[in-house]
Order: structure tokens, then sequence, then C-alpha cells
């Protein structure tokens, strides 16, 4: 799935079938530049993905996006979301109550023992 979606053209086909189902001529004629083939071929992708469904009208094809397609993906982007939400939440715990290396209480620390702070530190400390 992530292969399918690193492709930008591969994006931006799934944000025009976002709302509605369409035609692959129509994908085609919004996409401009691409030949008829480079769409069929992105196309393909992503259904393989799992990402879009297609169904048959005659002679045409019509492209659908499958929402739930892309639910392994949100789950696990909210994984990494929910623990890194918690060592940020550990980090300013931890800066809060003066634990934390590097912060206001070494650099004080540093100026008492003479040793230059770091160029980042004397800015944050002005």
């Amino acid at each position: 799935m992530l292969q399918a979606l690193a492709a930008p053209r591969r994006r931006e086909i799934l944000r025009l079938l976002r709302r509605r189902e369409r035609a692959a001529g129509e994908i085609h004629r919004a996409l401009g530049e691409l030949t008829f083939g480079a769409v069929s071929q992105h196309l393909g992708v992503l259904e393989q993905a799992g990402l879009v469904s297609a169904r048959r009208e005659g002679r045409s094809r019509f492209y659908a996006a499958r929402h739930e397609g892309l639910q392994p993906l949100r789950d696990w982007l909210e994984s990494m979301w929910d623990d890194a939400l918690a060592r940020l939440k550990q980090h300013a715990e931890a800066e809060a109550s003066g634990d934390r290396p590097g912060g206001a209480r070494r650099a004080t620390e540093r100026r008492r023992a003479g040793r230059p702070m770091a160029r980042w530190q004397r800015r944050r400390t002005r």
C-alpha cells in the first residue's frame, strides 16, 4: 500500500476519486499530460493495493476509492501518533520538573562552572 501511495500521480488519482466514482477517460482528462496507458497502469497499481475498485459498464471502466482500503494505514499512523504523543508528554513533564538534560537548569549549571553554552542555548536563555 505504501508503495502504491508513494507516487504523487496515484495520490492525485485518489483525490479525484475521493468524493465520487469516475470513468477512466475522465481521470485521464483530469490529469492532462499523462498518457491513457500511464493512467491505466496507475489505476491497476491502486486496484491491486486495494485502494480503488473498478467496474465495467459497456466499454467503459469506472473507478471508485475504497476508503476501507486505507484503514490499515490509518491504524498504523494513529499508533505512531499515540506513541509520539506519549513521548512528548514525558519530555514536557521532565522539562517542567527540571530533570531534562540540556534544559534551562543545565545551562545555568554550565554558566556557574565557567563552561560556554552552545549558541542555541544562549538564545533561549536571553
